[in-house]
């Protein structure tokens, strides 16, 4: 049972609530569980993606260890700005879209 972080950011006080019920929030925003099974998180998960679905505000990201996965973590995220996230040499990246150029005339 490995240890999840949730992060939020600019989502709706029900999501607060919801999260301090099952982990202790170390920062405004910001909860953790040492010992969470992998059908608790899930659980979570289905119930932040439910509830961002329908509000459509926000960001959230949880994160966990995941031996399988790149870098050893397990990565979800929900909300703007969106990223995208790449394994490249057993690593997760973020890229970021580049900024078109303007065109002048």
């Amino acid at each position: 049972m490995p240890m999840v972080v949730v992060i939020t950011r600019d989502v709706e006080p029900r999501y607060r609530g919801f999260l301090a019920s099952t982990m202790l929030e170390l920062a405004p925003g910001v909860y953790s569980h040492p010992r969470m099974s992998a059908g608790v998180r899930n659980r979570i998960w289905d119930v932040l993606s439910d509830w961002h679905s329908q509000l459509h505000r926000g960001g959230i990201v949880m994160t966990w260890a995941e031996k399988g996965a790149h870098g050893g973590l397990g990565l979800a995220t929900l909300g703007e700005p969106p990223k995208e996230i790449v394994a490249y040499n057993a690593m997760l990246l973020v890229r970021h879209p580049l900024p078109q150029p303007k065109k002048i005339g």
